[in-house]
C-alpha cells in the first residue's frame, strides 16, 4: 500500500473525530487507533532512513563526479570539463544538483510525515483523557455531576 501525506491527513480527519455517544467504543478503540497509526510511522522511518541513505550514496557519487575523482567510464557518459577543488565552490555544485535535490526534498517530505505521525500518536495517548473529559461534560449538562 503506497501512504502518502494527504492520505494520512484524511484517515486522521476520520479517525480523530470522538462520537460523544459511542464513548465506550470509542475507548476500546484507542488500541486500534495506535496500532494503526504506529505501523505507519514505523514504516515511514524505515523508509525515510532509505531516502536518507540513498542521499548520501548520491551525494557521494556527485561530490566524485565533481572533484574528478570518478571512473574515467563516469566522464565518458557525461563529460565534465573542470577540476575543482575549492570546498565553497564543490558545495555550490551539489547544492545545485537535481539529483540530490531531489532525493533531499523526498527525505524532508518524510521528516514532516513523521512530525506528523509523532503528533497523531500523542494526540492517540491523551485520548482517553478527552474521552474522560467528554463524560464529565456529559455528567454536568444533564445535572448528575
Amino acid at each position: 500500500m503506497i501512504i502518502d501525506l494527504e492520505k494520512i491527513q484524511a484517515m486522521w480527519e476520520k479517525d480523530s473525530q470522538i462520537d460523544p455517544d459511542n464513548l465506550h467504543q470509542e475507548s476500546l478503540n484507542i488500541p486500534v487507533l495506535h496500532s494503526k497509526y504506529y505501523e505507519i510511522y514505523n514504516n515511514i522511518l524505515l523508509l525515510r532512513a532509505r531516502a536518507d541513505q540513498h542521499k548520501k550514496n548520491i551525494r557521494h557519487s556527485k561530490y566524485e563526479y565533481i572533484t574528478g575523482k570518478a571512473d574515467d567510464e563516469v566522464y565518458k557518459k557525461e563529460p565534465f570539463g573542470k577540476r575543482i577543488r575549492d570546498k565553497d565552490t564543490i558545495q555550490k555544485y551539489l547544492d545545485a544538483d537535481e539529483t540530490l535535490s531531489s532525493a533531499a526534498l523526498k527525505v524532508e517530505y518524510y521528516d514532516v510525515m513523521i512530525k506528523y505521525l509523532e503528533d497523531i500518536i500523542k494526540s492517540i495517548h491523551n485520548r482517553t483523557f478527552q474521552i474522560k473529559n467528554a463524560i464529565e461534560y456529559m455528567k454536568f449538562q444533564s445535572g448528575l455531576g
